[in-house]
């Protein structure tokens, strides 16, 4: 595994954006995990994970694309710090762009912020966690909406690996078969698993047996 992924895992741990627990999701499932990348609340903690998406971005889909676009809310900061940190990494221009709830009527109107988007921009989506693709059916009709835009790709913080709206493939997986772009995660839970089962961070073992227990129950159960 790379060594930004390990780094990344540590930095959720550190950060307290990933708790292993009983939590109960917005799609009604039980979870022994839950991802909040609303945790990142600090200058420094904002400046690394800008740095840790753009090392994904950049592994992934190369410096061939022109706009990162965040749906609102919380992929209004991850665009911006992954911006900032893409031209710091690799010395190229990148816009953000972002939506609002709703269209703006007067000043900067519209619909969107940061950069406007025309016919042939690149784009690349940055999210931080989908776990059904519900958020991809809302932004995808306001992206093509703006004009002949290419979509490069989505960019999320952790694959979650478990079933998606239909029931049979990971929620990033449909997404790709379904909008023709593929879909890629900072790290995956599996990736997650195995470096910190048994592992100490912050003074103390994060997944042990039990919580390895209750994780591979989860993804029996729901696992894609």
């Amino acid at each position: 595994m790379e060594h930004y992924k390990e780094e990344f895992i540590e930095f959720m741990i550190e950060s307290d954006a990933l708790k292993f627990g009983d939590f109960t999701l917005k799609s009604g499932r039980r979870s022994p995990f839950f991802m909040n990348a609303g945790a990142y609340v600090t200058g420094s903690q904002l400046a690394r994970l800008g740095r840790y998406y753009a090392n994904c971005i950049h592994e992934n889909f190369g410096d061939d694309f022109d706009v990162l676009f965040g749906p609102a809310y919380k992929g209004i900061p991850l665009s911006v710090a992954t911006a900032i940190a893409y031209h710091s990494l690799y010395g190229k221009e990148i816009r953000y762009a972002s939506n609002r709830k709703e269209a703006k009527d007067h000043g900067d109107a519209g619909i969107l912020l940061g950069s406007s988007l025309k016919d042939g921009d690149r784009v690349v989506m940055i999210e931080d966690v989908t776990t059904s693709g519900k958020s991809i059916e809302e932004t995808y009709p306001i992206l093509k909406a703006q004009g002949n835009v290419n979509i490069v790709g989505l960019a999320v913080s952790l694959n979650r690996m478990e079933v998606g709206l239909s029931g049979k493939g990971s929620a990033l997986s449909e997404i790709s078969d379904r909008y023709g772009f593929p879909a890629v995660a900072i790290v995956t839970m599996k990736e997650v698993t195995g470096y910190l089962y048994g592992r100490s961070v912050c003074g103390r073992t994060v997944i042990d047996d039990d919580i390895k227990a209750a994780l591979d129950d989860y993804y029996s159960k729901y696992g894609a």
